[in-house]
């Protein structure tokens, strides 16, 4: 497993049944195979479906069958499909029990940047913005650095800001945070990850959590 599928295994433990969960394009598309057996939930892309499925392999791939993100999807029994003003409604009138998102940037308080990159040409905002302000709870999940090095848990965003809707839970391949009316308050390390290097390549302030503390060992 590599960690883009350790971030998605971990977001998928905070389904519960019954919700309703669109996810974004990148490591959320993951989670889709990692639902527990336990636990149902209905898969939604703002594309027009309700009730996505498991990543296809290359045997089972339906081109008709696609999520927002253009990747290949399959669709469990009793899934409905519909046009994207539905898909929209169903958003912007708060149906949307969890949504899960990949971003660019995350900042001190909770806010995002996931749709443009300066200098670099957009097609779209795409349906981002809907869902910050329209999922009741809203789940990041990101590797904890850029490609470049950088942290991308930052004081402030340096690109284009997606809402001004906090996060509720950052999920990243070296720890958990999660983000309350204070700031963000790191819940949890990943296996082999110690406190000093999150210190090292978190940008953004943070509190460690009482319950962090309390349950589990910390060493720097």
């Amino acid at each position: 497993m590599n960690m883009k599928q350790y971030i998605a295994q971990r977001a998928a433990k905070e389904l519960k049944d019954g919700d309703i969960v669109n996810l974004g394009i990148g490591i959320p598309t993951l989670v889709a195979d990692y639902i527990p057996s336990d636990v149902k939930v209905f898969l939604h892309s703002e594309n027009g479906i309700l009730g996505v499925g498991p990543t296809p392999d290359q045997e089972h791939i339906d081109q008709n069958l696609v999520n927002a993100g253009k990747l290949p999807v399959t669709v469990l029994e009793g899934s409905s499909f519909f046009d994207s003003a539905s898909s929209f409604a169903m958003i912007r009138g708060g149906h949307v029990s969890v949504s899960i998102l990949g971003v660019l940037q995350i900042d001190a308080i909770g806010r995002i940047a996931n749709w443009a990159v300066p200098g670099k040409s957009v097609l779209g905002v795409g349906g981002a913005m809907d869902l910050l302000e329209g999922s009741k709870k809203v789940i990041v999940t990101t590797m904890h650095t850029s490609n470049q090095g950088n942290s991308k848990i930052v004081k402030e965003l340096s690109y284009p800001i997606t809402s001004e809707r906090i996060v509720d839970l950052i999920i990243t391949d070296l720890a958990v945070f999660a983000v309350k009316e204070d700031g963000l308050h790191l819940i949890e390390l990943s296996p082999g990850v110690s406190l000093k290097e999150i210190q090292q390549k978190t940008d953004a302030p943070f509190q460690i959590a009482e319950s962090f503390t309390k349950g589990k060992e910390v060493t720097a």
